[in-house]
């Protein structure tokens, strides 16, 4: 991992996790050319779905914020372990695709992904400004209330 990388991690108190295995038959990322796909993660901390339910309904905006900065760290997580620990491999996240479970009324699902797109371009600086959607679901796995996947292009 690059030491600007690694110093921004410990600035914003970040420490990246080990990568959670898949709970089901896929694999957490696949590497194609200088592509890197990571599987959706969740708001998982410490193996536990942490944020839960449906914004506008039982979640709140900044809860749902900081479900999506959990997202961000175990993609980072997957990236890290996809790139052999070097997250200075990444060159450009190039989309951020985030699902909010989300109660009919509620049309905020922009505002709790920017929990994860704040967290990933601070920690990435230019290469992690992306594209991306901020779409609201009827349900996600496990009861979570955000999910999200990412692409990434990668230096050899």
């Amino acid at each position: 991992m690059s030491d600007e990388i690694a110093a921004r991690l410990i600035e914003m108190g970040i420490t990246l996790p080990q990568a959670a295995a898949p709970a089901a038959n896929y694999v957490p990322y696949v590497i194609s050319g200088n592509l890197l796909y990571i599987s959706g993660q969740l708001p998982l901390e410490g193996g536990k779905v942490t944020v839960s339910g449906h914004l506008g309904k039982t979640v709140d905006v900044a809860t749902g914020q900081r479900g999506a900065e959990l997202c961000a760290i175990n993609i980072l997580a997957q990236a890290k372990a996809a790139l052999g620990g070097d997250l200075g491999r990444i060159r450009r996240v190039i989309k951020l695709n985030g699902f909010v479970a989300s109660a009919p009324e509620f049309v905020e699902q922009h505002l709790v992904i920017n929990g994860a797109s704040n967290l990933i371009a601070g920690v990435l600086g230019e290469a992690g400004k992306h594209a991306r959607a901020a779409v609201g679901m009827a349900a996600l796995p496990l009861n979570a209330a955000v999910e999200i996947d990412a692409i990434m292009e990668i230096a050899e």
